[in-house]
């Protein structure tokens, strides 16, 4: 497509002295799931809510999906999904009855049991949403965003409260999501979820994009170096290097093939990521 799924400039939101957001850059390309990474209080919710059309911006530019979300008519809904950080509940409704009736505020809903059991809730479908766990809750509340078949969906920490069984099961539907064509942005803490799902992430500080790749390369994360450890007689050595493989070869002949010990470890996202965002992400 000629423009991208979601263009943003110099995006700007302030609460009275408080920049939550001060001139965000962002470009989202259709097809792609695209996760913003950042400390609380870095801006990242107040971002997605704009997007969402939930809350006016003081400045800046806005496309999601070709429209200004600010003057967004109800066909442009349509073509949206959203999942909150939390979401009212209607205690009396069951999982069922709660999908099935978001699911006719749109022209071309999923399947109510399908949708269900995407989300993993099929033994649930009978249950009044009141009586539900938090995990559980939060799983309606992705099948609540889903339903519609979304061309853009936003997920704000999607898997909060989920076992981990359950988050790659959410793992696996997002990527089916991305396959059919959906365009996903989501807000996550934890990191091994944006190295799963991501193909570009971006990491805010201060209302501010930091850092912007895919996960492999962000921070220069594939040139920084790396640490060898191996031992000898009890004793852990370590090297730090840019060109493990041919340490590890020189090791290698050196022990006439097998090296005791041996581990090769890069930084790890999350290595990268609490640079980046300083002592606000400790």
């Amino acid at each position: 497509m000629s423009t991208p799924a979601v263009q943003v400039r110099d995006l700007r939101k302030h609460y009275g002295p408080k920049k939550a957001v001060d001139g965000l850059d962002l470009t989202v390309e259709h097809g792609e799931i695209f996760a913003v990474l950042g400390p609380n209080g870095a801006g990242k919710t107040t971002t997605v809510e704009i997007l969402e059309g939930y809350r006016h911006r003081d400045g800046g530019e806005v496309s999601v999906l070709g429209v200004d979300p600010r003057s967004a008519d109800r066909a442009w809904r349509s073509r949206v999904g959203v999942v909150l950080q939390s979401a009212s509940d209607h205690s009396e409704l069951t999982v069922r009855e709660m999908v099935t009736t978001f699911g006719r505020y749109y022209p071309s809903p999923r399947d109510t049991d399908e949708v269900i059991a995407a989300v993993g809730l099929t033994d649930k479908a009978r249950t009044r949403t009141g009586q539900l766990s938090g995990g559980q809750r939060r799983r309606l509340d992705v099948a609540l965003g889903i339903v519609g078949k979304p061309e853009m969906l936003f997920l704000d920490e999607p898997t909060t409260g989920f076992d981990p069984e359950a988050r790659r099961a959410f793992w696996d539907l997002i990527e089916s999501l991305r396959d059919g064509g959906t365009t996903i942005l989501l807000t996550t803490h934890y990191m091994d979820e944006a190295e799963r799902l991501a193909d570009r992430c971006a990491v805010v500080r201060d209302g501010r994009v930091v850092a912007l790749d895919h996960p492999a390369r962000l921070g220069n994360r594939a040139r920084q170096q790396a640490h060898v450890r191996w031992t000898v007689d009890g004793l852990l050595h370590e090297e730090k290097t840019t060109t493990p493989s041919a340490l590890v070869a020189e090791l290698s002949t050196r022990f006439g093939g097998e090296v005791p010990g041996l581990e090769v470890q890069r930084p790890t996202l999350e290595d990268v990521y609490l640079e980046l965002v300083g002592e606000a992400g400790r």
